[in-house]
């Protein structure tokens, strides 16, 4: 179908899995999906995510809560394959749940770092993997995975953070350069601040307001405006892009 036909955006018949999906991103990813027509898997560690699923555009009997905790040994495999016994199939993975552990480089704590590395590196790694198995076993896939303005600049206090979203667009481009001949697309998407609820404690006050000023566009990303674009990414619409990742931060990185 050419993009001139039909409306691309829509997804229905399509199977996304979101993980982080209780608030934030990954509960805009969903909602925005969702609205589309696709059939959403929300994961997280939290059980209010059962709620998120039941407010969702036919979320009593459309989509699905995974409540499992993404370091647990074989948990990205285990919900690869509750999915897939569950509704058939995985169109689409959002690789959104992360952690941030800030504090000076001379200061971090080795668990710091290898909790970070563990839930916003290994982790998506594992999901990715397994959501490629079964995307290459039916010739179509889509993997976008949450980085940050934070992989292509320096942020104090973010060493660890910063590294793991770092390697997040290297894998990235390894996933997309070896899986585009199976009908796959991996790219990344990195966000400035989001104003997620975890995102206003963190920079609110002066902090926040310094962290404005650097910002062109002179605010903070909503995270609707973050779940437009994993729309765009895992749609029809964006069949040609693959490898990339897509800056969303006002102009920050601009500079």
């Amino acid at each position: 179908m050419g993009l001139q036909e039909g409306n691309v955006f829509r997804l229905g018949e399509r199977i996304a899995l979101v993980t982080g999906a209780a608030a934030g991103i990954g509960r805009a990813a969903a909602e925005s999906l969702a609205a589309a027509g696709a059939t959403v898997a929300l994961l997280d560690i939290d059980p209010s995510v059962r709620e998120v699923a039941l407010a969702l555009p036919g979320g009593r009997d459309r989509h699905l809560a995974l409540v499992a905790d993404l370091l647990a040994p074989n948990a990205a495999e285990a919900a690869l394959r509750d999915v897939v016994a569950r509704c058939g199939k995985l169109d689409i993975l959002v690789n959104n749940a992360g952690i941030a552990l800030l504090d000076f480089a001379q200061a971090l704590s080795e668990d710091a770092w290898d909790r970070t590395m563990a839930l916003n590196l290994k982790a998506p790694f594992l999901l990715a993997q397994a959501a490629g198995r079964e995307m290459i076993r039916r010739g179509y896939g889509r993997i976008v995975n949450l980085a940050s303005q934070a992989s292509v600049v320096a942020l104090e206090r973010h060493v660890a953070y910063c590294a793991s979203k770092a390697a997040i667009v290297g894998m990235t481009k390894v996933l997309a350069l070896e899986w585009a001949k199976h009908g796959i697309t991996v790219n990344a998407i990195s966000p400035t601040v989001v104003e997620t609820e975890l995102g206003r404690k963190a920079w609110a006050g002066a902090v926040g307001e310094a962290m404005k000023a650097k910002i062109p566009a002179g605010r903070f990303a909503r995270p609707d405006e973050i779940g437009a674009l994993i729309l765009y990414l895992a749609s029809d619409a964006a069949a040609m892009v693959n490898g990339e990742n897509i800056v969303i931060d006002g102009g920050y990185t601009a500079q």
